[in-house]
């Protein structure tokens, strides 16, 4: 039970032309009848309707500013309790009066995420749901916003119910053998248990491998865009950011450190990186930006080797290839400048070697958008129906079901292996119980507080 009330600013800090402040518990209305004067007091005033009025200090008797007051009553509220929301107008010092008047009244401070807590508290979301609602803040794309506003609405909790139904149903038919062991059905219900686990195992398997798309959806993929000098990667750079973000010349060795932007490509935040071009020089600062670019290639996603075809596979080249592969890194490989190539055979030939690779003229904006294609279908590895699929984009739901997965395996070996069924009962909740941290029904608190610590003030 919650006994107190908080209050925070649920709007961003600064100017701006309203700021919102939420007040939250059971003495939310009494709080703010000692501050608001309206036509009707708040205790009066009808639920979900909004008021005029003004907040005046009950020590000084100083009309602060001109509100208007939202009264919303439990349960029917974002965190089940009494709710009360002002709009003043925006600005630290209006916002920060207000909330030191709720303060002296006896409210008090918020903690970062507290008001999404008290929603999980009171049983009107579950843990992913909460955890939802900071990935639609921070959203970097429309596609990020959609899949973190189905979680919200519960897509993961719904599939992740639907599979630990399927666990106790399993559960409560392997007690039943257990409490009346004179059936003597152990064998049949063993491999039930059995085929009803790999069935199982098949369905959290799929929600892991979503997580690779859902993490690059959720915390944005790293991209590096390397080779030699003046083989284009600036003049790539500035296409894919659609602005001159990098200097482009003719001379090599223009760029001497690692140059950074977001972008958004087809839905998928992208931080692209712009590198030194790599090769043998005595020049210490450009030695350094080799170094930088070597190091930029090791912590990327994904990496792009663009090739200048006009002067052909170099062994330069193939050095930087020989890079990339070493640390185990995906690739697409770009064969530039093919307006410059009259000899149409030397790039098939090339292409041949390399079927994988893009033909690309960035100067005639060519190649392009083949590549943004590329980029798109690694990132969803080529899903086909990635708007309508649960996706995990959270690393500690994955870990959680990594666990889970790692017991239903233990479980289906004990069955194959004709253990005894309390020993497959015991796997089983196991997995049950990793499950359950996902949606909060098992969560340490430790684990819930760190959560919601993330959050930002006022949600």
């Amino acid at each position: 039970m919650i006994n107190d009330t908080i209050a925070g600013v649920s709007t961003a800090v600064g100017n701006s032309g309203i700021s919102v402040i939420r007040l939250s518990g059971p003495d939310a209305f009494l709080i703010a009848d000692k501050i608001f004067k309206g036509k009707y007091s708040v205790s009066e005033q009808e639920s979900h309707t909004i008021q005029y009025g003004k907040i005046i200090s009950n020590e000084t008797n100083e009309v602060i500013d001109e509100v208007l007051l939202i009264k919303m009553e439990a349960p029917r509220t974002y965190t089940r309790e009494d709710v009360v929301e002002i709009s003043s107008h925006g600005g630290y010092t209006i916002a920060s009066s207000l909330l030191n008047l709720l303060y002296s009244n006896g409210a008090r401070p918020a903690e970062p995420g507290e008001f999404t807590k008290r929603a999980f508290l009171n049983g009107r979301i579950d843990l992913s749901q909460a955890e939802a609602v900071m990935d639609i803040i921070q959203a970097r794309t429309q596609r990020v916003s959609k899949v973190a506003v189905k979680q919200l609405e519960g897509s993961v909790s719904q599939k992740l119910n639907v599979i630990r139904e399927r666990i106790i149903t399993l559960l409560s038919d392997i007690e039943v053998n257990l409490d009346y062991p004179e059936y003597d059905a152990e064998e049949i219900t063993l491999a039930q248990a059995g085929k009803e686990t790999t069935s199982i195992i098949i369905e959290i398997d799929s929600l892991i491998k979503s997580f690779h798309y859902g993490k690059l959806l959720r915390e944005g993929m790293e991209i590096v865009i390397s080779g030699r000098p003046n083989v284009g990667k600036s003049s790539l750079m500035n296409r894919l950011t659609r602005k001159n973000r990098s200097i482009v010349t003719d001379i090599p060795g223009t760029t001497r450190d690692t140059v950074e932007e977001y972008v958004n490509i087809k839905g998928i935040p992208v931080k692209l990186v712009d590198t030194a071009g790599v090769r043998e020089t005595l020049d210490q600062v450009e030695q350094q930006g080799v170094e930088r670019t070597i190091k930029a290639i090791s912590d990327a996603d994904l990496v792009i080797l663009l090739i200048d075809i006009s002067q052909g596979f170099t062994a330069e080249d193939h050095d930087l290839l020989n890079k990339i592969l070493k640390e185990r890194k995906p690739y697409v490989l770009c064969f530039n400048k093919t307006d410059l190539v009259d000899d149409k055979q030397k790039i098939n030939d090339n292409i041949n070697l390399y079927p994988d690779a893009i033909p690309m003229s960035i100067s005639e904006d060519r190649g392009v958008d083949e590549l943004e294609e590329r980029i798109f279908g690694y990132a969803t590895e080529n899903s086909q129906d990635i708007d309508n699929q649960v996706l995990i984009t959270n690393a500690r739901h994955e870990g959680q079901l990594k666990k889970a997965k790692e017991h239903l395996e233990s479980a289906y070996r004990a069955s194959v292996s004709k253990m005894t069924l309390d020993m497959v009962a015991l796997d089983l909740k196991a997995a049950l119980e990793e499950l359950g941290k996902i949606t909060g029904d098992h969560a340490d608190q430790d684990v819930i507080n760190a959560i919601f610590s993330r959050f930002c003030l006022g949600k």
